[in-house]
């Protein structure tokens, strides 16, 4: 090999080639990171893999499986067994394609079935484990702003107002946003699942099913009907399922040149009476799977441009599962909405910031030292000690007098964009649990693991908020804090205690508390 003047030598040459080759495969390593969102949806499951390439979201697979989970739901015994089977068996399928990923990097969702199910719980156990990653169930509000959070991700970046509709199984979602910013959210409980199962069981195909299945739509539509026509859009977007199958239909029937509008879905309405049965339904541009709640679909799809005076409708690909995936990217880059949720909290409900950025300080502290003892490691724990801290002492906004229950109960039952219900309900259990008694009544339908864990942060958060007590930023000074299973020992400087009567005072009503609640706590 030859070397010219004024080069390294080859040897060297060599050396950074190298050197630069392997930088560069691990610049790619880095700048990659697989994705994945589940949508556990009341008529069908869906999951979304997406590529993190140096910040954009590069989708690599899509799988959907229709499940009809709310087939035959019932008010008592909830989920069928054989809605069950057939869930759990995609759930199986899917979870080969999450094998490689940890917990950080997929987003799984239930929405309303898993929201309005008496089994829910038991199922969602046998779900977990044919997946192995956690479930969250969301609200009807948190999937509206996450179908909304999707369809922006797809749509052109447009000036003004667009409404997006979204008909799912069990619900519907209605969305009025500018740009990337949902401005009203509504979920109302009508879908195609339901509907199919409320007005065509019988599976006869007349005016009749149709119009008793129209008129209960509009009937759910007349609570928000004013609302969003005072409020207005520039355009109409549908997103999921029924709407695919819609836009197909029609193009196919070539009853609408573009998108879906009224006078098109009258004459499909047509077309489907005139096969009489569901069982004889066949339907140009729609799958065999999706046949059955088609007609329930697009009832609610008439009544929506009915009670709404929609005129055009264009079909959308982004839906619940691509929002999910460019909430979950959020998170990756720290742009938690979550913490944008807190916040807005904090402000609407006077928090005292500086002390629960104080108590929040504390509490981290605390935590650090205990996490592995406690069997804490994992970040979402943190992650609602964090959250617990920063609103403490929100139900102060409404009184003095059992302000932890306030808090609680405000925290339990808000519109909080970004937590799912299974959050709410842990933290307003951190927030009814940081004072006064403390027993394990406080925490029931939770796992053994979860309760026990979320029985040692709620002790970290209470001696927190307890060493805090007097707000003297100065004068508090974090204790060295050692753990073993329930007992509890704080250390502080000599002659710290002497000299802070009120904390000393404090720690022994403390002690009393926690031994009702099975810790030991002891200090010096």
């Amino acid at each position: 090999m030859r070397c010219f003047a004024g080069i390294l030598p080859c040897s060297m040459q060599n050396r950074v080639t190298s050197q630069r080759a392997s930088l560069l495969m691990e610049h790619s390593v880095q700048s990659q990171q697989m994705l994945a969102a589940i949508d556990l949806g009341s008529n069908s499951f869906h999951l979304v893999l997406a590529r993190l390439i140096n910040g954009q979201v590069q989708i690599i697979e899509k799988r959907g499986e229709k499940v009809q989970l709310a087939a035959g739901l019932d008010p008592i015994s909830g989920i069928a067994p054989d809605a069950q089977e057939r869930a759990l068996a995609c759930l199986r399928r899917f979870g080969q394609s999450l094998s490689a990923l940890d917990k950080s990097q997929v987003v799984i969702l239930g929405t309303n079935t898993l929201r309005a199910a008496s089994n829910s719980h038991a199922f969602m156990a046998q779900a977990e484990e044919a997946l192995g990653f956690p479930i969250e169930v969301i609200s009807g509000i948190e999937e509206a702003r996450l179908v909304y959070l999707g369809v922006a991700h797809t749509q052109s970046d447009d000036d003004g107002k667009r409404l997006v509709i979204d008909i799912g199984g069990g619900s519907t979602e209605f969305v009025i946003g500018e740009r990337f910013k949902p401005i009203r959210l509504e979920s109302l409980h009508m879908g195609c699942v339901s509907y199919s199962d409320r007005y065509f069981s019988n599976g006869e195909l007349n005016e009749g099913n149709f119009n008793r299945a129209i008129a209960s739509a509009l009937g759910e539509l007349s609570s928000i009907r004013f609302k969003y026509q005072r409020l207005g859009w520039h355009n109409v977007v549908g997103s999921s399922g029924t709407m695919r199958a819609v836009s197909r239909v029609l193009e196919a029937y070539e009853l609408a040149d573009s998108g879906i509008n009224l006078k098109a879905l009258l004459e499909l309405k047509k077309i489907i009476i005139k096969h009489k049965h569901v069982d004889d339904l066949v339907i140009k541009g729609v799958k065999d799977q999706r046949l059955k709640v088609f007609p329930a679909g697009v009832a609610i799809l008439i009544a929506i441009f009915q009670s709404l005076e929609i005129k055009t409708l264009k079909y959308s690909d982004g839906a619940l599962r691509e929002g999910a995936l460019y909430d979950l990217l959020g998170r990756v880059k720290h742009e938690d909405v979550r913490e944008l949720t807190v916040k807005a909290m904090q402000e609407r409900f006077l928090v005292d910031i500086p002390h629960a950025n104080n108590v929040k300080n504390t509490a981290i502290n605390l935590y650090y030292q205990v996490r592995h003892n406690w069997k804490l490691d994992d970040a979402e724990y943190e992650d609602y000690l964090r959250w617990g801290s920063d609103l403490h002492e929100m139900g102060l906004a409404i009184a003095h007098n059992q302000y932890h229950k306030h808090g609680a109960y405000l925290v339990q039952y808000s519109d909080m964009p970004g937590f799912t219900k299974d959050t709410q309900e842990i933290l307003a259990i951190l927030l009814r649990s940081h004072r006064r008694k403390f027993s394990s009544q406080e925490f029931p339908g939770l796992s053994k693991g979860r309760r026990n864990a979320l029985r040692r942060l709620t002790v970290i958060l209470r001696l927190a908020v307890l060493l805090h007590h007097n707000r003297d930023v100065e004068a508090v000074i974090e204790p060295k804090f050692i753990v073993e299973k329930a007992k509890i020992n704080l250390i502080f400087p000599e002659g710290y205690l002497d000299s802070h009567a009120m904390t000393e005072l404090d720690l022994r009503s403390e002690q009393k508390t926690l031994a009702d609640a099975t810790f030991e706590l002891e200090f010096k």
